[in-house]
């Protein structure tokens, strides 16, 4: 298998030089092929990349720069054409690949060869060839089994740099267990960042002292001369804002990503569709906030890592259907609270939700799945526990029970007394 490891590298103000040198030169390599493949036709990144040694002969700052990063670079411009006719194949819109200015290119990649882990003097250090030995916060230790095929640095906006090791491993990953004992099925939300089936309701970080930061620093920026070296200082500053929220957010995915991942033997969730929640009009910034799409990401490839089953449903209804009898409900955003028209059911909304989400996932595993036609049954099938189920005075309807759907109008949500106007006129139909 393979994995991508980050660490923090520390190079002493000779190496960030020799560092920056480097990545400007890349990009000024990256800019050359660019206009070659403007002016000609048929060219390949294989072709172009046995065009470095001669390129070498009269650009002799080349010769201070790895061969294999040199290749990369070319190699890079090509995937960036080829992802770019794909979007265009699929329907979209998209331009031309453009030159890259100093602030858009960041990064070098070390294939194969160029690079080395060494311990110098107690402390790890990274080797890169044409460039030195870089000091690295070694904060985890590479598997013993693990081969190092790509080591990709880079300068973030903040200005610090960073390694990404890619690494192999030799072991495939553990078999997925075909008897399924410990599921559970997860319905994310913004009020409950995570309710799942075993009644563990995740609330989200709060990333409100942050944000607050982010914004008086930005508001900061604002007051400065653009261009000005005061201007490119405080945006130094709103960048190291911006990572502090990016870490703090992630730390809470990866935490939560892993327990799921470890602690389950299937892992069953929406299969959301972010970009077009992104797209609807209001409560957008909370949507964005939430991450639900790189949340999902780390889930899947934890649960490939960890031999766990991961299943991704269709989402549609599962907030609407009754757990316990298949009838639809429709409820309003702000009715936290499940209460079915037909069996007198009722349970959390995101609970609910979250046991459809469950049943789905093993039907398309193609496991025995709870089959449940009532609230008692609901509670005594498949491992489920009883004190998942909350058996409250059945909701009131203007319909009979047998109706497949009810709308949320016609339904008469327990437990909020600031809808007793409207539930009354609602049965008064």
């Amino acid at each position: 298998m393979r994995y991508n490891y980050r660490y923090r590298l520390n190079p002493t103000d000779e190496l960030h030089e020799q560092l920056a040198w480097t990545v400007d030169t890349c990009r000024q390599v990256y800019n050359h092929f660019l206009h070659r493949l403007n002016r000609e036709n048929g060219t390949s990144a294989y072709s172009e990349q046995s065009v470095l040694p001669d390129l070498k002969n009269w650009w002799t700052d080349l010769n201070q720069v790895h061969s294999k990063v040199l290749q990369k670079v070319v190699q890079r411009l090509y995937d960036n054409r080829s992802t770019l006719k794909g979007r265009k194949d699929n329907g979209y819109r998209v331009g031309e690949l453009k030159w890259k200015a100093p602030k858009e290119y960041r990064s070098i990649t070390y294939s194969q060869t160029g690079f080395e882990l060494n311990n110098t003097s107690g402390r790890t250090v990274l080797s890169l060839s044409k460039i030195g030995d870089i000091p690295i916060v070694y904060h985890r230790d590479v598997p013993d089994d693990a081969t190092i095929k790509e080591v990709v640095v880079k300068q973030e906006p903040t200005g610090e740099w960073f390694a990404v090791l890619g690494i192999e491993t030799e072991g495939d990953a553990p078999p997925k267990p075909k008897k399924l004992e410990d599921c559970v099925g997860i319905d994310v939300g913004i009020l409950k960042y995570a309710h799942d089936t075993d009644g563990t309701a995740v609330e989200r970080p709060d990333l409100s002292d942050e944000r607050e930061r982010l914004e008086r620093e930005q508001r900061k920026l604002s007051h400065k001369d653009h261009g000005s070296a005061n201007y490119r200082k405080q945006q130094r500053v709103v960048a190291k804002r911006h990572a502090d929220l990016k870490r703090k957010r992630r730390d809470f995915l990866h935490k939560l990503s892993n327990h799921y991942a470890r602690e389950y033997d299937l892992v069953a969730v929406e299969d959301l569709d972010v970009k077009g929640l992104m797209e609807l009009p209001s409560n957008s910034r909370n949507r964005a906030g939430a991450a639900w799409g790189t949340f999902l990401r780390m889930l899947e490839y934890k649960c490939e890592r960890e031999g766990t089953h991961f299943v991704a449903v269709d989402p549609a209804g599962t907030t609407k259907e009754c757990a316990a009898c298949g009838v639809e409900t429709d409820k309003p955003l702000w009715v936290r609270e499940h209460s079915c028209p037909s069996c007198g059911f009722t349970a959390d909304r995101d609970w609910n939700a979250a046991y459809n989400i469950l049943v789905r996932g093993l039907k398309q595993v193609g496991t025995g799945c709870p089959e449940s036609t009532s609230s008692e049954s609901l509670c005594d099938s498949d491992g489920l526990r009883k004190s998942h189920c909350d058996f409250r005075t059945p909701a009131e309807t203007a319909l009979p029970t047998e109706t497949t759907s009810v709308p949320a109008k016609r339904v008469v949500e327990t437990g909020s007394p600031t809808l007793k106007e409207r539930t009354a006129s609602a049965v008064s139909e």
